[in-house]
């Protein structure tokens, strides 16, 4: 089968054949038909990802057509469309994920840049029936992520004030659309008027560059006391202004560390407001369910930016170095 195959830092990606995997008992093959990108992906062709191993097949968002089963009991599952959720051993416990947990696109586990993948019954949901290939690949890590961070670490509602920070990424499209859906006011952040207005046609109330000296105050003023609920992925020296602008009892999540690491905060600022400083990563396999229904009920439509076929996967790593994409860059596969 054909695969996009990291060889080594700093390598290109490359197209190679390399065999099918064969399903073992309790799993089965999956004839992917798209697969997306996420930063991760970006990280790892720097290097700069825990567990990196060589040659590694990548990607961790995929969708296709069971097309063989190790055992009866994935039977049921031959000829149905599926995505795929994008982990193994996320463990017992709805708060954390096990010491055992590992995200599919590294070593041991073959990535979804390829043709063909095998992967647990247990791995499995039905492809939301509104969205085509491309849009439901968009949605393991990146609709995942967001979706715990929103709702479950969030505890987002309706009626809630939701700032975004750096919308123009896979994760801050999701969130917007998820925040909108669910009836909350959004607000977001970019370095960009285009990505701001953008994110405006999809249902912000506003948005604030970033760059501006005065991004929080003009925030604070924009939302009319600050927010309930703040999705960040960036940190860096700019997370200290978050505290100013966040409600008593609200909730700050964030995953990823784009812009560098926490500052120094000024602690009195958090208990005397009870201000929450939450940190998750992607989710479990029962919010990927949840997730998944979310989308089908408000009948969501991903945002992609580009798509590129297979053979392309390095043209579209590199579509990520300057992070000028707005949405999810997606590969076609077949």
């Amino acid at each position: 089968m054909k695969a996009i195959v990291l060889e080594g830092l700093n390598q290109p990606l490359t197209i190679k054949d390399i065999d099918k995997p064969v399903p073992q008992p309790g799993e089965v093959l999956v004839q992917l038909k798209a697969a997306s990108l996420n930063r991760r992906d970006w990280w790892i062709t720097q290097g700069k990802y825990a567990g990196i191993a060589y040659p590694s097949v990548i990607g961790s968002d995929g969708a296709g057509v069971v097309v063989e089963a190790g055992s009866d009991a994935g039977s049921g599952w031959i000829g149905r469309e599926v995505v795929i959720y994008p982990a193994h051993g996320w463990g017992d416990s709805t708060a954390h994920q096990s010491k055992d947990f590992n995200i599919i696109g590294l070593p041991p586990n073959q990535g979804t840049f390829a043709e063909y993948i095998t992967v647990p019954l247990a791995n499995l949901q039905a492809k939301p029936a509104h969205l085509n290939w491309e849009q439901t690949a968009t949605l393991p890590v990146a609709g995942l992520t967001t979706y715990r961070a929103l709702f479950t670490k969030g505890q987002a509602k309706k009626g809630d004030k939701v700032l975004i920070t750096g919308v123009g990424g896979g994760t801050g499209a999701f969130a917007l659309q998820y925040a909108v859906a669910a009836g909350c006011q959004v607000f977001v952040t970019s370095g960009s008027a285009e990505k701001i207005e953008r994110a405006r046609q999809l249902g912000a109330s506003a948005g604030v560059n970033y760059k501006a000296q005065d991004w929080a105050e003009q925030l604070q003023q924009l939302s009319g006391g600050g927010f309930d609920v703040i999705i960040d992925s960036a940190l860096g020296k700019g997370f200290e202004k978050l505290i100013d602008i966040c409600k008593a009892a609200g909730r700050i999540v964030f995953f990823g560390g784009t812009a560098g690491s926490i500052p120094e905060l000024n602690g009195r600022k958090i208990f005397w407001n009870h201000i929450s400083i939450l940190g998750t990563t992607l989710g479990s396999p029962a919010e990927f369910k949840q997730m998944l229904q979310f989308i089908e009920e408000h009948k969501i439509e991903p945002v992609i930016d580009e798509v590129f076929s297979l053979a392309d996967a390095e043209k579209a790593v590199r579509r990520m170095d300057d992070s000028s994409q707005f949405g999810k860059l997606v590969l076609t596969i077949g």
